[in-house]
């Protein structure tokens, strides 16, 4: 199996250094990266990665500023990941920080590096195949921060 890196020279961070450490960590798969400029090239990188390079599953990263317009550009980068899914029938894990979710830039890179090593484990997990994180439905797992847990009402997981 392959897994497909798209990241971007815009992020301040190399979440994608995370996730292939990850990877190679805890599985055999190759790695097939591709750097782009910004979020909206993430989409067509994913899809060539797909496509041309046969990756079984692709990761994409990037990092979004705190302004209105950075924003903007991520939802976009986001439907086009969306559409690159569709048009491939392949899961494109979508991994972006925002810098606004944090007030440091040390947290951010925390964020960061948690967001990517936990997209990576489930980017593994995916590739086993449609019932592998079944057994973390409903626990309230996180990327970037600590798991939320599940609602529990009357001693009863709900």
């Amino acid at each position: 199996m392959k897994v497909g890196i798209a990241d971007t020279t815009f992020a301040r961070v190399d979440m994608a250094r995370f996730a292939i450490e990850t990877i190679k960590k805890n599985s055999n798969h190759k790695i097939e990266r591709y750097t782009v400029p910004g979020f909206k090239d993430l989409p067509v990188a994913c899809k060539k990665l797909i496509e041309k390079d046969k990756c079984d599953i692709a990761m994409a990263f990037g990092m979004a500023g705190p302004m209105p317009i950075d924003k903007q550009c991520s939802h976009e980068a986001s439907l086009g990941l969306q559409q690159a899914q569709l048009m491939t029938n392949k899961h494109i894990l979508e991994v972006f920080v925002h810098m606004d979710e944090a007030k440091s830039e040390k947290e951010i890179y925390k964020i960061a590096k948690n967001r990517a090593e936990k997209h990576a484990l489930n980017a593994l997990e995916l590739l086993k195949g449609k019932t592998a994180l079944q057994k973390y439905a409903g626990m309230g797992k996180r990327q970037g921060r600590e798991d939320e847990g599940s609602i529990i009402v009357k001693g009863t997981i709900i």
